[in-house]
């Protein structure tokens, strides 16, 4: 999605809420019977984790999902209801703040069920738990040799009403590999962590394992929830396979500062690793990686311009960087609109193709003076 950026910013990202809407309607297909998690964690992938909850929910995601307990507060705090898992906490953690704002918290090891169970016994209600197992990821999640005393403590405190236990849940560590053998271990692992706590009497509310990759490939995984992260914001995770009808929420871009001619012979930026071979007309754009554009990109990405792509000519700075308009200059002003990345080209992809890493980690690197300005859907 391109259009003109906002006069009171120079670069900011633009978020599509209709994008995510429709990514989320498209997951529920796959998801057939299973409910889906929406996945908002780090403030929505860089997206707004408020704005693309509300979305998310409005298009039919039955529950959203998030590392921190300060997280899902924020969420709650800015009026959103449905349930919230939370799922990354030191033992210390502000657990009485979930227990107040009915935040489920995802166990990890006894020592955090022992800290919920006195928080929620300080604070006189009842904690909303769920059982992170670890199932082969070796991340986070209940060690194996642990798992029978989590389930003791967790039964005992079922009983004196101090917690309400909701679910089991695990995370794959070879989602994005739909044939890998591994997925099936930890499929059979899982059922195995699933039935231990049903010999103990818990009788979880419903089960889920599959994260993007295996909502979109892998059916047999979905169980009764499946949590899409990086789907939901329009990138594929498993870009071999296609896109999957999935749209990019996000666009970044940025305000041209500056159009300038250049002689030929003339350096550009720092170091002169870029030489105009003819007399030439740059544009500079006000980004750099004080704002996510990666250093490492320099003299190796366009930006979409003026109607065309144009290539970034000598070395991307702290707070800019230099585009070639070549011989196709004409109608390209200051305050025209640069497309670094978005739902056409170029992509968080290529930008995760060049430096050897996922779009992922690309959409999540806007930042520091980037604007966030949220078009489309609810919010």
């Amino acid at each position: 999605m391109a259009g003109s950026i906002s006069v009171e910013a120079q670069v900011e990202t633009v978020i599509d809420l209709d994008a995510i809407a429709h990514n989320v309607r498209i997951l529920r297909e796959y998801a057939g019977d299973a409910a889906v998690m929406a996945v908002v964690k780090a403030d929505g992938y860089n997206h707004g984790a408020v704005e693309v909850g509300r979305a998310a929910l409005a298009a039919g995601a039955a529950e959203l999902g998030v590392t921190t307990v300060a997280e899902a507060v924020q969420l709650r705090t800015a009026g959103i209801t449905a349930p919230i898992l939370c799922w990354l906490n030191n033992s210390d953690a502000d657990f009485g703040a979930a227990v107040e704002h009915e935040i489920e918290i995802g166990v990890s090891s006894l020592e955090h069920l022992r800290s919920i169970d006195a928080a929620a016994r300080a604070i006189g209600r009842t904690a909303i738990v769920s059982l992170k197992v670890d199932s082969g990821l070796n991340r986070n999640g209940i060690a194996p040799l642990e798992y029978p005393a989590v389930l003791a403590a967790l039964r005992r405190m079922v009983d004196e009403q101090v917690v309400r236990f909701r679910a089991i849940f695990s995370h794959l560590a070879h989602a994005d590999e739909p044939e890998h053998p591994f997925l099936d271990v930890q499929r059979d692992r899982f059922v195995e962590a699933v039935a231990a706590a049903k010999e103990h009497g818990l009788e979880p509310e419903l089960v889920h394992l599959a994260n993007s990759a295996a909502t979109l490939t892998r059916p047999d995984l979905a169980f009764d929830m499946v949590r899409p992260g990086i789907a939901m914001y329009g990138l594929t995770p498993i870009p071999e396979l296609g896109e999957f009808g999935l749209r990019p929420a996000m666009t970044f871009q940025a305000r041209v500062a500056l159009v300038k001619e250049v002689a030929a012979g003339e350096g550009v930026s720092y170091g002169h690793q870029w030489i105009a071979p003819h007399d030439t007309t740059v544009a500079l754009i006000p980004a750099g990686y004080a704002d996510g554009v990666f250093r490492p990109l320099s003299n190796r990405f366009a930006v979409w311009l003026g109607g065309a792509l144009r290539p970034n000519v000598g070395r991307i700075c702290m707070d800019q960087f230099v585009v070639d308009l070549g011989d196709n200059a004409a109608g390209v002003v200051e305050g025209d609109t640069a497309i670094l990345f978005g739902a056409d080209q170029p992509r968080a992809q290529d930008w995760a193709d060049l430096l050897g890493t996922i779009h992922y980690e690309i959409v999540c690197s806007p930042h520091g003076r980037v604007v966030r300005r949220h078009v489309g859907g609810i919010r």
